[in-house]
């Protein structure tokens, strides 16, 4: 069940039986030649939707944009600053606060973003203790789950890739979306022959720059022409089972 395609009586309904909500996190940045640049929104939205089918969560509209400056130099990346991020997480759960939600599962998709989207619980908190908050504000309890985290995901990911997922533009994220969306995966797995060499290299960065000069192709340390459809149904089914479960959880107030 999504938000934006249901009506407010029914989202009453709902909270009569649940003050516990899904919220998708992620980016849109650039996922090298192959990967889309709405991946890492992408995974957690797909997967947000088989947790909602298994359990009945409502989920919130996917937050698409999060951090990532150090993309900035590849076409269609964009970035919010970290206070700009924090504005925008607090605003999203003091609305649906007001409502009757008072559980809000973050399912995350980049890396990038765990730092902020922490900053912003702890915001949510402060306001609490301070006696700053909304007075018609319930107690909030907040959860940031990275899909790629579970134990099962991250076997299953070493047994189809051993060495090669890497840590930017993985075979794993990449091989979900592809389930996801097989028709567009059509067009980007062409973007395979411009990838030399085959497994990137790894390392740090600091600014756009550096990273384009550092990783010019936009991958850190993966082969994503190990990406396919089917893999991707894998981590789907292996992904979705883990997160039911936390988020089950979560929305029980364990």
């Amino acid at each position: 069940m999504k938000l934006q395609l249901s009506t407010w009586p029914e989202v009453e309904a709902y909270l009569k039986t649940s003050t516990a909500i899904l919220i998708p996190i992620g980016s849109t940045e650039q996922h090298g030649p192959t990967g889309f640049v709405g991946t890492d929104a992408l995974c957690p939205e797909i997967l947000a939707g088989g947790v909602a089918e298994q359990t009945g969560a409502l989920i919130a509209p996917t937050v698409s944009v999060g951090m990532a400056q150090h993309h900035l130099g590849f076409a269609g990346s964009m970035t919010l600053r970290p206070s700009t991020l924090i504005a925008v997480l607090q605003d999203w759960i003091n609305s649906l606060a007001r409502h009757g939600f008072d559980r809000f599962y973050f399912l995350n998709g980049h890396g990038g973003n765990i730092a902020t989207v922490s900053a912003a619980f702890s915001e949510v908190y402060a306001q609490a203790s301070l006696g700053a908050a909304p007075s018609n504000r319930p107690a909030l309890s907040c959860r940031l789950r990275n899909w790629w985290d579970a134990p099962e995901v991250q076997t299953l990911a070493k047994q189809l890739f051993g060495g090669s997922d890497g840590q930017h533009a993985t075979a794993s994220e990449i091989s979900l979306t592809y389930y996801g969306y097989p028709e567009a995966a059509k067009r980007a797995e062409k973007g395979a022959a411009e990838m030399s060499p085959r497994v990137a290299p790894s390392g740090g960065f600091t600014d756009a720059t550096d990273y384009r000069r550092k990783f010019p192709d936009g991958r850190m340390g993966s082969d994503p022409t190990l990406a396919s459809v089917e893999n991707g149904r894998q981590l789907y089914d292996t992904a979705v089972r883990a997160l039911s479960a936390d988020w089950l959880s979560f929305a029980n107030g364990r």
